[in-house]
């Protein structure tokens, strides 16, 4: 019999409210840019600049927080973190130029690098292989929710406060969630209120992961789905970003609207993320309920997503303000249907004790490509005024990855180490 999986969602509201407040400090810089760009005369490439910084530091902390995950685990690991990107977050309220903002980005980035790794090693330890895409998709959530409050949290304390102290309030949020992580967080064998059942219940998957088994990240480098998964996140990753941290400016160069007015679409947009997030994990965990294999249920779900993806490049030429936040939002969607599964793909074929090097390294790639992105948008930006390219390359690359995963793994299932 199934256990009631109490603790189970505990784990997984803690994982959801960490990714919220993790997005929410991401999110600042984004909704306050064409207010600071007034304030201290940014320019595009200044921005990007300041973007790479940040995803340049996310890159190198994916691939040293998830082996630090596997070594000292979750409880400890995420503790620090969020610290981490705490003070960076409210450090930038004392930044006066370009170069400070790059510093505090830089170690914002540094911290907030730890949070998908842990989350997915935290899903891995705590949910067996059948329920993980719905839990990955429902702590990604949070991601989707932190962009939703932080246009209405940020907004609110701008006007009425000014954007320095936009920063240091929402820096402050993590220290709430410290409390209850110490509190209620520990891996499954060492904590104090889990039954017996439960934990078989959890551990049902345990032969076929090979859990004992640890590999090394640069060992990773062996395998060929390896090279499909970080493939597809440097491919990939950068348009959540350039959702992240461009869009609000985009809305209100190409559509007029100001900090107040860019609410209400950023929320729609984000919320409609949320549904596909969770959405895009729970068409993948019932095809499996319904007796279709891994294999098929990632793969196909991977491809819808895709799909639902393509008509962003439509965006640059709508003149509607609305019609362009429905497809975007449509494009948001099915970028966090994808994250859903692609998270998911890493702990169904990799043992648990590698899940975290594994994201990290993957996140590593995706930094990279995003990094590389934010600088290259900033400059195109610049020099052409046009987002008309930036769109279409968005739009097509998620049927590129579907390729990819078809070519790179045939078969999606425990690797035999």
């Amino acid at each position: 019999m199934k256990p009631n999986g109490k603790i189970r969602w505990q784990i997984l509201t803690l994982l959801f409210f960490a990714t919220t407040i993790n997005y929410i400090d991401r999110q600042v810089i984004g909704l306050l840019k064409p207010t600071i760009e007034g304030d201290l005369g940014w320019s595009e490439a200044d921005y990007g600049f300041i973007v790479t910084a940040f995803q340049i530091a996310y890159a190198i902390g994916l691939i040293t927080t998830g082996r630090l995950l596997d070594k000292y685990g979750t409880r400890v690991g995420y503790l620090w973190a969020i610290v981490v990107w705490s003070i960076a977050g409210m450090a930038h309220a004392t930044a006066r130029g370009v170069t400070s903002f790059a510093i505090f980005r830089f170690v914002l980035g540094i911290g907030e690098s730890a949070n998908f790794p842990a989350a997915v090693k935290s899903v891995a330890e705590w949910f067996p292989k059948k329920e993980r895409a719905l839990a990955a998709g429902l702590f990604n959530s949070g991601s989707t929710v932190g962009a939703i409050l932080g246009p209405l949290i940020v907004s609110g304390i701008t006007v009425a406060f000014g954007w320095r102290w936009a920063f240091i309030i929402t820096g402050a949020l993590g220290f709430i969630w410290i409390i209850f992580w110490l509190a209620y967080y520990h891996v499954p064998e060492k904590h104090p209120k889990i039954s017996k059942e439960e934990l078989e219940y959890i551990h049902q998957d345990k032969d076929e992961n090979n859990d004992e088994e640890s590999i090394r990240w640069i060992e990773l480098f062996k395998y060929k789905q390896t090279i499909g998964i970080c493939s597809t996140r440097f491919i990939s990753d950068w348009v959540w970003w350039f959702f992240l941290f461009w869009i609000p400016d985009f809305l209100s160069k190409t559509h007029g609207v100001n900090i107040k007015e860019v609410v209400l679409p950023l929320i729609i947009i984000y919320a409609v993320s949320s549904i596909g997030g969770i959405g895009g994990g729970w068409i993948s965990s019932n095809f499996i309920k319904n007796g279709k294999s891994v294999d098929y249920a990632r793969k196909v779900t991977i491809l819808i997503c895709a799909l639902v993806i393509l008509p962003v490049m439509l965006v640059p030429q709508v003149t509607n303000l609305w019609v362009a936040v429905a497809l975007i939002s449509l494009a948001a969607a099915g970028h966090q249907g994808w994250a859903s599964n692609i998270f998911t793909i890493v702990s169904d074929i990799y043992p648990k004790n590698a899940v975290g090097s594994m994201m990290g390294l993957s996140g590593f790639l995706g930094a990279i490509g995003g990094a590389l992105s934010a600088s290259f948008v900033g400059i195109l930006l610049e020099s052409t005024g046009s987002y008309f390219f930036i769109f279409l390359l968005a739009s097509s690359v998620y049927l590129l990855n579907w390729i990819i995963l078809k070519i790179s793994i045939k078969k999606i299932e425990p690797l035999k180490l």
